[in-house]
């Protein structure tokens, strides 16, 4: 336990000190092999479940394997597992595709930041007043702060460099497929669902975490009031908390392919604007320092038992 504590802390740091690699990233890889097998399989759209099943396991079951045997039989796994926990990580590159939008927002800029928003967000971004944007981009980094972040994290702690591997595996592909569209609805569905369970117990704790570093009493208050009526089991917990935490408005009506989806309110207080996602940024910095502190405190008291 106190090596995966100290794997953990400096994966993070690595991450945070040199983001994601800018060439060779597996992951951009991985996400180019996944839309060749959509292509390859689900064609004119017809392929069902069942098909969109055994992509699932195709995808994910030979690299996780591999990753388990080779951290099973390394003499000393630490690199490999660092290795594979920072390639899992997208906390610097989270911040810093937020920030663009922020100081396009500031500087008056506001077809940089439309372009900006839609490299973070699947809806329609062509429309987007300064509001919109502002939300849009909060909105998607309480959720990957979830997804990119704490969620390998946890997965880390419970079954190390493997089981984190297949999460963001898993959350790749239902970021790709997950959708409830014509295309996706039946073939992407088994990727949607894994999604769910890796993410339920993640989910609930970035929502604690969001909590506790904001504003706890309304963080919580809206988690428990607004999580139920989003139509995402784990974006729910997550981006009611965060709001909550951020004593903003996120959430309502949302463009997204072509199609306007009225979604519930989530949090309570102020329409979101530019600065305000340097608040939401803040957040999820915040959350990182607490979870560093209980895998240091955690590793310390290991060592000193």
């Amino acid at each position: 336990m106190i090596t995966t504590m100290m794997a953990m802390v400096t994966a993070l740091l690595l991450d945070q000190i040199f983001g994601e690699p800018k060439r060779w990233h597996p992951l951009v890889g991985f996400g180019r092999l996944t839309a060749l097998i959509e292509q390859k399989f689900n064609v004119q759209e017809r392929a069902g479940l069942g098909t969109g099943l055994m992509a699932v396991i195709f995808l994910i079951g030979p690299a996780t394997l591999l990753t388990f045997l080779i951290a099973h039989y390394l003499p000393s796994p630490f690199l490999f597992e660092v290795l594979i926990l920072y390639l899992a990580l997208g906390g610097r590159s989270l911040v810093e595709h937020a920030d663009q939008v922020r100081r396009a927002l500031t500087s008056g800029n506001t077809a940089k930041a439309r372009r900006f928003t839609s490299y973070l967000v699947s809806r329609d971004t062509s429309a987007m007043s300064e509001r919109d944007m502002s939300r849009a981009t909060i909105e998607s980094t309480l959720e990957n702060g979830c997804d990119a972040v704490f969620a390998p994290l946890f997965w880390f702690v419970i079954g190390g460099a493997p089981a984190a591997l297949c999460y963001r595996l898993a959350n790749t592909l239902d970021a790709m497929w997950g959708y409830r569209t014509k295309r996706y609805l039946h073939f992407g569905r088994a990727a949607a669902r894994l999604d769910d369970v890796l993410n339920f117990v993640p989910a609930r704790l970035t929502a604690l975490t969001y909590a506790l570093t904001g504003r706890f009493n309304n963080a919580i208050a809206c988690w428990r009031a607004q999580a139920p009526s989003w139509k995402s089991p784990n974006a729910g917990p997550v981006m009611s908390s965060g709001a909550g935490a951020l004593s903003l408005q996120l959430g309502g009506p949302a463009l997204y392919h072509g199609t306007l989806q009225q979604r519930p309110a989530l949090g309570k207080g102020a329409q979101p604007v530019a600065q305000d996602i340097h608040r939401g940024l803040a957040l999820l910095q915040r959350g990182l320092l607490v979870w560093s502190a209980v895998a240091l405190m955690i590793a310390g008291g290991l060592f000193l038992a």
